[in-house]
Parts: C-alpha cells; structure tokens; sequence
C-alpha cells in the first residue's frame, strides 16, 4: 500500500509502520481522543506493537496516518479494521490527535479518502461505524463524508459505570458487483 492522495484535499494518508508508535501512543492517550473510544484503556508501546503483529499485519486491519499536504506533518489515524472478506465489509476508525489539527475538517478528508481506498481498491461493499450519540461534531462529520445514521442502540456500552447511547451508521459501494470500479463516482463536497 502507498500513499492515498486527492489534490483537492489539504491532508493524503500514508501507511503507518512501527516509527509511527510513539505518536499513536500519545495521541491515543490524549483525554480528547481517548474519551470517545470505546476501549478507554492508556495505550502503551507494547498494547500498540501487539496491535500491529496481531491486526495489521495479518490483515484484520488497514491503519494509516493522516498527514497535511504542507509539511507531511502526521496529525492523525484512520483504519479499517475487522475486514470480512465473506461478507466485503469494514468497521471503520479515526482518530485526530495532532496539536491545533482539530476542527480543520481533515476528520471528515480522511473518511472520504479511506471510504474511496476501501470501495475502489479493497473492493469493499460496506463500512460502518459506532460513534457516542452525544458525539455531535464527530456524527455531523461522518455525515458529510457519505456515512449515514443506521441505528440508535440505547444504553448500549457500559464506560465507567455508566451506560452510553451510540449511535450505528454505515456507508455502502454505489458499484454493483462485477461492475468496473473506475465508474464509482467520487464523494461530493458538502
């Protein structure tokens, strides 16, 4: 895998590797970030490198940084991750961690980018994601990059002792299987 450019967009990814763990680490554990994961455990160098050997490189998952054109400065990650290959589809992930990098809109670049990656170059049909309901800015973000709301699960995970709402949105292939992908068109700006 190389680099996933749009030269209309101020960010490209690019694959993570092992250099990349020190930022990932941090950044995963910035109280920004962490607290709209699901798994809010502190990262470490090993839970990170345990990552990389058991999903990434046996495929389970695609990780790639996401770096501004200016600079190539890294200020985030994206993934896929539990790809099904019986049934083409992905969950998908992101994360912005990189100083003053927030509310640029490159959240909602990197999914049109990896929602492009995993539709015309994996082939996949469907990818879907788990955000907290209250997560308003994240929510309006995956809308704008063509995700949409698919399911309110109440009370559905259980953070500190308190149960959350989250809220299942999905974004599905326009090409139909067997058709050529170069036709699949690209997501519209909002």
């Amino acid at each position: 895998m190389e680099e996933y450019r749009d030269p209309s967009m101020s960010i490209y990814l690019r694959p993570m590797t092992g250099e990349d763990t020190d930022l990932i680490v941090s950044w995963r554990n910035q109280e920004a970030v962490r607290r709209n994961f699901i798994y809010q455990e502190l990262f470490t160098r090993e839970s990170h490198r345990q990552w990389i050997r058991t999903m990434v490189e046996t495929g389970r998952v695609v990780q790639m940084m996401i770096c501004e054109e200016e600079g190539d400065r890294p200020v985030g990650s994206v993934y896929l991750r539990d790809i099904d290959r019986q049934h083409n589809r992905a969950e998908y992930g992101i994360f912005i961690g990189g100083e003053g990098a927030r509310g640029k809109g490159y959240g909602t670049m990197a999914a049109r980018l990896m929602i492009r990656y995993a539709f015309r170059e994996l082939g996949l049909h469907r990818l879907f994601l788990r955000v907290f309901a209250d997560n308003v800015r994240a929510i309006r973000s995956y809308e704008k990059a063509g995700f949409e709301r698919e399911a309110y699960l109440r009370e559905d995970v259980c953070i500190q002792g308190q149960y959350r709402d989250m809220v299942l949105m999905g974004i599905l292939n326009p090409v139909n299987p067997g058709e050529q992908v170069e036709n699949m068109p690209d997501n519209e700006e909002s």
